[in-house]
Parts: structure tokens; sequence; C-alpha cells
């Protein structure tokens, strides 16, 4: 997809959210964006001769960007929501066990891509908090001869609870990241998060910038994946580790028809009926049909530059978790 021309971050900051537009404070971020540079000749028209897919339907890689955006604007707002729906609530223990794959630890810096409505950054910080507080607990019980007062001193005097935790959202949809805004407010999560305007191919941040990098249900998206994962590697810290949640392949026969049955079938249908838009759930589910398999994915992931690179399907392979480290 196409770099937008600016790049804005949202950075929680008390009660709002603090707004910076092409030049960026957050650790890690470029000084100036990638594509803040280019002339009028922007990096999607050089793409433009060259096809690729839109679900099932043939297009200009120039066009992809715009299509998929407007896929993702107009769901955005019913998103969540059609999540829950579309897979009975699965998704769910899907992204729980992503993070327990991950297992951060406390001042773990993870950048979440295409995470536009929070789900993986939201999981993240409350499992660094609960990480942190485990911590604290084992330190305070070497340390018996404290009295109440010197513990509950040393508890108040605990500034922060992620223990320099930050998860950084990085999406290229501006409504997506709205919502995500919205749900941190409404969730209480008022710290160890950024919100950043940007695209996968291009992302605006250093080299060696993060130990963790997530994309759940999002590079298939993309319309150059290679290139997506190429600069998934540009800013993982050596030993940093990636972690990509996407659909894969069935394999089992007559799972496989179910399963086609159920997305043709009926997820459009509930997508007009609960989001008003039949065209953007039929879309999802032939790019996932488009999306490599698994073994496929992997050899992608490899030619990226990572290594001892694996893959784990979950539910008979609807899904799998896919893993690689920057060595």
């Amino acid at each position: 997809m196409a770099a937008p021309r600016s790049c804005v971050l949202w950075r929680s900051c008390g009660r709002g959210w603090w707004r910076a537009t092409g030049h960026c404070r957050l650790p890690g971020c470029r000084r100036s964006w990638p594509w803040a540079t280019l002339g009028t000749r922007s990096l999607s028209q050089e793409k433009r001769a060259a096809e690729t897919h839109f679900g099932f339907e043939t297009v200009s890689e120039g066009e992809k960007g715009g299509k998929v955006y407007q896929v993702f604007e107009n769901v955005a707002k019913k998103y969540d929501l059609m999540n829950d729906i579309m897979s009975l609530g699965i998704h769910r223990a899907w992204k729980d066990l992503l993070i327990r794959k991950m297992h951060p630890l406390p001042g773990t810096q993870l950048l979440d891509m295409a995470g536009g409505t929070g789900d993986i950054a939201f999981r993240f910080l409350s499992y660094v908090q609960a990480e942190h507080q485990r911590r604290q607990r084992r330190q305070l019980r070497t340390q018996q001869n404290l009295s109440w007062e010197e513990i509950a001193k040393k508890y108040q005097s605990e500034e922060d609870s992620l223990g320099g935790s930050l998860v950084t959202v990085c999406d290229i949809n501006r409504e997506m990241l709205k919502v995500g805004k919205q749900k941190a407010l409404d969730q209480g999560h008022t710290a160890g998060l950024a919100w950043v305007l940007g695209d996968a191919e291009e992302l605006p941040f250093d080299d060696d910038s993060f130990d963790v990098y997530t994309i759940a249900f999002g590079i298939r998206n993309v319309t150059h994946i290679d290139q997506a994962l190429q600069e998934a590697h540009r800013v993982l810290k050596p030993g940093g580790r990636f972690l990509c949640l996407e659909f894969g392949q069935v394999n089992d026969p007559l799972i496989s028809r179910l399963y086609d049955l159920y997305s043709f079938q009926v997820i459009p249908v509930i997508g007009e009926v609960v989001a008003g838009d039949w065209k953007s759930y039929q879309y999802l589910v032939e790019s996932i049909r488009k999306f490599p398999n698994q073994e496929e994915f992997k050899d992608m992931i490899e030619d990226a530059g990572f290594q001892r690179v694996t893959y784990e399907n979950l539910t008979t392979g609807i899904v799998a978790i896919h893993s690689g480290f920057k060595l």
C-alpha cells in the first residue's frame, strides 16, 4: 500500500493523547518519515504497472492499497464485534496464545503492526503488568525483614507498573487507530502505549528499535509481503522476535469443505446484517484463500533474513502462529 504523505503519532499522556505530525519523539522513530522526502513521483507510481490480487479480483499494485484502505475504513467501527461473531469468540483465544508464546518481560519494546483496534497491545500490557507484579511479590518474599510500612512504601514508590515496557501500535488506517485509541481510554490503558500512522512496507522507525514485532491478521492485506517482512527484520534489535498470527490452510478435507461453506456462504451475510457491508467481508474471505500456505509463508519469512523460523497450527490450521528471530 502506498505510504501516506504524513505520519501522525499519538501517545497516551494523562487523560488524553499527545499528537505530533511530521516528527516523532518516540524512541526508535525516525526524525523524518521516509516518504516526506519523496517528490511528485511516489513509490506507488513506480509499481502501478505490476498486477496483484484484491481477493479474487486482479488489480494493479497501486490500486490495491486504496481498496484495502477503504475496506478497513468501512469496517473499523464494527471490526471487533464482527471478529467475535465470525469466529464465535475463538479469535480471543488465538490472540491470548500469541501473547503467551511471546512471553514478554517487563521492559519489552513491542511494535504491533496493523494493530489499530489494540487487541494485541492491550493483552501485551496486561500480561507485562501481571508479570511485573509477580516479580515484585517474589522480591518482597525474599526480604522478610521488611516492616509493613516499608513494604507499603516500596509499592507506592513504584511509578511504572509496566517495568519500562512500551507497545507502539502502528497502522496505515486512521479509522482503525481512532477506534483503538477510544478503546484504550475506555479500558483505562493510559501508560505504555503509542499510536503511529504508518505503512508496513516503509516503517517510520530506526533500525534495531524493537524487541518484538507482531502482526495479527494484517500481513495478508499488504501489497508486497516480502517488503513488509524485510522492514520487520530491519526494525527489530539483534535477538528480536517476529510473531505473526494469520489465517492458514486447512489440510483436513472434510473440515476444509465445511470451512469454505461457512466462509463464503455465511460470513458475507453476517457482514451485511451486522456491519451493513457485504463486499468488505467477501474480500476478507477471499484474501484468506489467496494468502500463501504455512510452508510457503515460512519460506518467505526465512527469505527476509529471519532464523529459527517455525509455525504452530491452531484450530486444525485455520490460523497459525509464525515465529522467527533476528540473529
